[in-house]
């Protein structure tokens, strides 16, 4: 199902809730363009699991520069286009985090902040956003399932509190569509019908965007 003119659709979701495998499946379907968070190229991302106070505002940094880019590139390109996670998430779930847990220092986490404020003024939100709720076990399912080493140390308490933020966060979301998907029920990795019901949503939230 190829549709034509520019569009921005971002995945967001917490850490193991299946954002890369629905940007790929969503990507095959629609023949949408889809752009990947840089984890293989990231230059900070295996050094913040050893020392994350230490690397905790480069990796941010990193991150927000990276999205930044992605965003003026694909509103440039008038291509559509799917996101593997969104700019909003480090801003509002993983830098909030890392400040309250004293994993960065209130200087760099308002000069942070600040920058990420400049940035979405001049950046629009994503046309739609879909949502990827999951509970603990279902994200330490799925982190386990992939076996990426750099996350083996990931905690539990360190996912709670990222879920914690993730669903305030999207209570609060009114800058542009929202699609929430319950992982804990919808199999969409490994069940074709799961992932049919997603795409009759997507099209159903679609046909208001024409």
């Amino acid at each position: 199902m190829k549709q034509q003119g520019a569009m921005h659709i971002a995945v967001a979701g917490n850490i193991g809730s299946g954002k890369t495998t629905l940007t790929t499946l969503l990507s095959r379907h629609y023949g949408w363009e889809a752009q990947y968070e840089d984890t293989d190229d990231n230059p900070y991302l295996n050094d913040f699991y050893e020392d994350m106070q230490r690397w905790s505002f480069n990796l941010q940094i990193y991150f927000l520069r990276s999205r930044f880019s992605q965003i003026m590139q694909l509103r440039q390109s008038g291509k559509r286009v799917i996101q593997d996670r969104t700019i909003y998430e480090d801003a509002h779930i993983f830098a909030p985090n890392l400040h309250a847990m004293g994993l960065m220092t209130t200087r760099d986490f308002e000069n942070y902040i600040s920058l990420f404020r400049l940035i979405t003024a001049v950046v629009q939100p994503p046309d739609l956003l879909i949502y990827l709720r999951a509970t603990v076990p279902t994200l330490v399912q799925q982190i386990q399932k992939r076996g990426r080493a750099f996350e083996s140390g990931i905690r539990l308490d360190y996912l709670k509190r990222l879920n914690e933020r993730y669903e305030a966060w999207i209570t609060s979301y009114d800058i542009g569509r929202l699609l929430i998907i319950d992982v804990d029920t919808n199999k969409f990795s490994e069940n074709k019908e799961h992932l049919g019901q997603i795409i009759r949503m997507i099209d159903g939230e679609l046909h208001g965007l024409f």
